[in-house]
């Protein structure tokens, strides 16, 4: 994934109950002109259908990541992102 031109970013994306927002989300993120790109998405403990709707979409892109928590707040979701990311640079998003 890396490229020799540009660093990687990496994008975290905290989901808890996003399912009317989570498709828009990562949509936006994925279509930015800039690429070296991965998405990492932590499922929050999600009662809703965004926890599946985020799965799924991470299982059709090899550059989206998608992992699943109990419930422990934002904080600890983007912490999980952290230790799972590989970019160069590192930003969150929320879900909404």
């Amino acid at each position: 994934m890396k490229n020799k031109n540009f660093p990687l970013l990496s994008v975290i994306i905290p989901v808890y109950n996003a399912e009317k927002h989570i498709e828009k989300c990562i949509q936006s993120i994925y279509t930015q002109s800039y690429q070296p790109i991965e998405i990492i998405l932590i499922d929050d403990g999600s009662t809703d259908n965004s926890g599946a709707i985020a799965e799924g979409i991470a299982g059709r892109n090899n550059n989206i990541l998608f992992f699943r928590q109990k419930n422990c707040g934002v904080s600890a979701a983007r912490n999980t992102g952290l230790r799972m990311a590989s970019g160069d640079y590192i930003t969150f998003v929320d879900a909404d």
